[in-house]
């Protein structure tokens, strides 16, 4: 069962995707800052990282930087969450490394798609 790392400031956020992530059959771990996200991520590497974009402490961008300049978390595909509405935003998550973008309000069928996709192509 693949573990994914969720990480958003928000908790009732945190709460429900984790539900959601475990019924469709993922072990789930959290995080509530991009710094607890890249030390979490260094001491028990995920199969990949849901991330929120906007947090206090290290946002998303810095954290997926932080990651991806780590060669034991580089690997790690990480899918960015923003309710950010700059029409320049998807572009700037790629290109701090994420694999992939999800705006908010999620669509959690198109999540989980982007979700199996990327953890089927690092098997």
């Amino acid at each position: 069962m693949p573990r994914i790392l969720v990480v958003d400031d928000t908790e009732a956020n945190r709460q429900i995707l984790s539900l959601r992530l475990t019924r469709a059959g993922f072990e789930v771990e959290t995080a509530s800052n991009g710094a607890e996200a890249v030390s979490v991520a260094a001491s028990n590497p995920p199969a990949l990282i849901v991330m929120d974009m906007d947090m206090p402490v290290m946002n998303g961008l810095e954290a997926t930087r932080a990651l991806k300049s780590n060669p034991d978390t580089a690997a790690i595909p990480v899918i960015s969450l923003t309710a950010n509405s700059d029409a320049d935003i998807r572009e700037k998550c790629l290109a701090a490394g994420c694999s992939d973008f999800e705006p908010k309000p999620l669509e959690f069928p198109r999540l989980l798609e982007k979700i199996k996709a990327l953890l089927s192509k690092t098997k």
